[in-house]
């Protein structure tokens, strides 16, 4: 997976049990992915059509660094599912803790926000990419 953001859960992030608010992760989530999305697809017209099951296995805390990384696993005609997996990361022992897990599809669109094809060349991107790695 490719690290695509990196955040720091500040006190204004925090919830009333004292973690970090869902809907703020669910927030940094999409507009990570959403970027994500529209560099592999060379485009700036993407829009979520999707967010799978959002699964919080641990609690974020004041203070923690959060890394987003995400993984195409998908290109079809005209829509783009990335993987996406939430990390914390403990600075002090240099470790990693997957805490949030998803998948989201975005679609391409025109101008007038209809769908449109992605090109052949990004799915063979994707392919590339895969034999690469």
């Amino acid at each position: 997976m490719k690290l695509i953001t990196t955040k720091i859960c500040m006190a204004s992030n925090i919830g009333v049990n004292n973690n970090m608010f869902g809907g703020t992760l669910m927030s940094w989530i999409d507009e990570a992915s959403a970027a994500f999305a529209t560099e592999f697809c060379e485009t700036p017209n993407m829009v979520t059509l999707k967010v799978s099951e959002l699964l919080f296995k641990k609690p974020i805390k004041k203070a923690n660094i959060i890394k987003i990384y995400g993984n195409v696993i998908r290109v079809g005609n005209t829509s783009i599912t990335i993987d996406v997996e939430v990390r914390m990361t403990s600075v002090e022992r240099m470790e990693e803790e997957v805490v949030t897990t998803a998948q989201l599809t975005f679609v391409k669109i025109d101008n007038d926000g209809k769908p449109v094809k992605i090109p052949a060349y990004i799915t063979e991107k994707m392919s590339n990419d895969l034999l690469l790695s």
